[in-house]
């Protein structure tokens, strides 16, 4: 049987970042923790770095990308703006090997039926180096919003997957001194909230310009929360 590519995130805690990534393993922990004292949290599954490794794996690319990025000098923009572009599309063309795209349309099946066939869903990236003490690498990699039916999930999980290799993430590794071939990606598909009928917010337990650690601060908008997570 092929390698289990799906973790649900009743599944998934701290000690699985190196799985599902920063963000799917805190997903995890909320959902579980919040979930049992009442409070909604969406429920959603995360596509393991390890389906990231076979993606490589299956299109062949590994040495294509070792090429364009062992050697890389930074010496200009326009140059990582080429290579980050070259590396992205690698891993896109790579696709999805038939049986993790199976997984992943019969875990949105699943969840489908616990929310109703209109259920559209976030598509979101979860890097193996992301939301740790030392790097956030918060806004590096992509999102994609309301995302409905199973070709549209599968093109934004390919998207994801090949953002490991946005301009931004390929400069914030090389100057935070990640190797680029030891970070892999997971994805999180979660439940997408009616943002548009309601608010959406982020929590710190810090006050983010001070540094003081003896606070709750919550900044929240109307509708999406693209402005909050913007700056």
């Amino acid at each position: 049987m092929a390698d289990d590519y799906i973790r649900w995130f009743n599944e998934i805690g701290v000690g699985d970042v190196g799985q599902v990534g920063g963000k799917n393993a805190s997903l995890g922990e909320m959902y579980q923790a919040l979930g049992a004292r009442g409070i909604p949290v969406p429920n959603g599954f995360a596509i393991t770095a390890a389906a990231y490794r076979t993606v490589l794996e299956h299109g062949g690319i590994s040495s294509a990308l070792h090429e364009l990025l062992d050697d890389f000098s930074f010496d200009s923009d326009r140059d990582l703006a080429e290579v980050g572009a070259r590396a992205r599309q690698l891993v896109y063309d790579a696709g999805l090997p038939e049986d993790l795209s199976e997984q992943i349309l019969g875990a949105f099946d699943r969840l489908r039926q616990e929310y109703g066939d209109e259920l559209t869903v976030a598509v979101r990236s979860s890097a193996t180096a992301e939301d740790l003490p030392e790097a956030s690498f918060a806004g590096q990699h992509d999102t994609y919003l309301n995302v409905g039916g199973g070709d549209a999930l599968l093109e934004a999980c390919r998207r994801c997957f090949a953002s490991l290799f946005t301009d931004r993430a390929i400069s914030y590794r090389h100057k935070n001194g990640f190797d680029h071939f030891s970070v892999a990606l997971s994805v999180a598909v979660m439940k997408m909230v009616r943002a548009d009928i309601a608010s959406s917010g982020v929590m710190f337990t810090l006050d983010t310009d001070s540094g003081f650690p003896d606070v709750v601060f919550i900044t929240g908008t109307y509708g999406l929360g693209e402005n909050i997570v913007q700056g």
